[in-house]
């Protein structure tokens, strides 16, 4: 069975909580705070397998889960880190937010591989929050949650030349001629369900990779029949060849066919049916009526939009190589780049935007600090490392976008005065 869609869970694990503890030896008898850090939970990792060609693998387990990351515990022992987990995918596999259907990665050209979702951080053990004046923390940072995203999960195939034309008009039958490929062929309609990759060698050339998308029929676009299922395996074709029956052997009119199929990838994505196309006129073999050639019709009407005509029989083999050469001419003029997603949907950024709950900004005057509060704080503090110069002023900038400054100097702190955040104390300088 050929899957090419699949929708999945997957979640990262959870980092390890710090631990709150105290030496306790003998002869040491007010020894300082030796809480160990959590252990990092484990990542979801994407990674291609030439190996693979379907989605068959997700239809059948729909959740994946990453280890979660160990506690620490007394005498500065850190907790183990939580196992990665790695799933394999075909190349060409594009991989959506389920909800939004925004791309978050396009397993193509030099995506081999990615860490989708990060394990959470481990939380700090007491032993980090000891001060001069705090020598006895009793709090330690709680690990970083784990994420979790429901994904959608797309193969779009990785051709160079896709073969778009109505049921019955040869291109499987073209397929088995001109490459690697041995698709079934049969005469009867939707003999392809499955897209079929072949690699066309030609002499003195480097070659293309070709694929037979299943035969189109009007109204495919708006989904009829298998229509969004097949339409989606060209998206990345910088060439399209369409075939037509020229013959009419089914009563069928070529023009109008090759309209209609234009129709339906106009309405599918503008973008497809603006890339360059080349008519292959199939079964010149049955053509018999010489004084009312239907090539030249077909060539009356598409070349002066540019779009060049070679008559074919994919049968006999005829005009296929002169096909062929001018494919692999329109293809080193268009240049060697696959087609790859950009990103659209960050997982990262969500997590932060998605915190549940407003952070609270109060004045402690037992301490004389200013306490910051609130879920997305603590995420920030957990995603973010302060000890770079970078990662402060983004913790900085992430202050101000909030308002958490303004509610500061709301509150009336000073320059030289503590900002109390989860254990972690700041001096407030504007």
């Amino acid at each position: 069975m050929f899957a090419d869609r699949a929708r999945i869970y997957v979640r990262s694990g959870k980092g390890g909580d710090g631990f709150v503890s105290f030496r306790r030896e003998k002869y040491v008898p007010a020894g300082g705070p030796d809480g160990g850090d959590g252990g990092r939970g484990g990542d979801v990792i994407f990674e291609v397998d030439e190996g693979l060609n379907t989605l068959i693998d997700f239809r059948n387990v729909r959740k994946y889960k990453a280890e979660d990351g160990e506690p620490g515990s007394k005498r500065n022992c850190r907790g183990k880190d939580g196992r990665d987990i790695t799933l394999k995918v075909p190349q060409g596999t594009v991989i959506r937010e389920a909800e939004s259907g925004k791309v978050i990665v396009d397993m193509s050209g030099d995506n081999r591989r990615v860490v989708l979702l990060k394990g959470g951080r481990g939380g700090n053990g007491n032993q980090h929050y000891a001060t001069s004046t705090m020598q006895a923390p009793k709090y330690a940072q709680p690990g970083q949650p784990a994420k979790e995203l429901e994904l959608l999960l797309e193969l779009k195939v990785i051709a160079d030349v896709g073969l778009v034309g109505f049921p019955n008009v040869g291109k499987s039958t073209l397929l088995s001629r001109v490459s690697n490929a041995r698709p079934k062929i049969a005469n009867y309609h939707f003999t392809t369900l499955n897209p079929n990759l072949g690699v066309v060698d030609l002499e003195g050339t480097r070659g293309f990779v070709i694929a037979d998308i299943p035969g189109l029929i009007e109204g495919a676009s708006e989904g009829v029949g298998l229509g969004h299922e097949f339409l989606r395996h060209i998206e990345r074709t910088k060439v399209i060849i369409h075939i037509v029956d020229a013959a009419g052997t089914e009563g069928r009119d070529p023009v109008a066919d090759i309209y209609a199929i234009n129709r339906e990838l106009e309405a599918y994505n503008p973008d497809i049916a603006a890339r360059p196309q080349v008519i292959a006129a199939n079964k010149i073999d049955a053509i018999y009526d010489s004084e009312r050639n239907p090539i030249d019709r077909i060539r009356g009407e598409f070349e002066p939009k540019g779009i060049a005509v070679y008559p074919i029989s994919a049968v006999s083999g005829q005009g296929v190589k002169e096909l062929l050469y001018h494919v692999n001419k329109m293809l080193e003029e268009l240049g060697e780049k696959t087609t790859v997603f950009e990103q659209e949907y960050f997982p990262e950024q969500e997590a932060l935007l998605d915190s549940d709950g407003p952070c609270t900004v109060t004045y402690d005057r037992d301490e004389d600090e200013y306490v910051v509060e609130g879920p997305r704080i603590e995420k920030m503090l957990g995603y973010t490392n302060l000890d770079s110069e970078k990662g402060f002023a983004f913790f900085q900038n992430f202050l101000k976008d909030t308002g958490i400054l303004q509610q500061l100097e709301e509150l009336g702190i000073q320059d030289g005065d503590t900002v109390r955040m989860y254990g972690l104390k700041f001096d407030y300088y504007k």
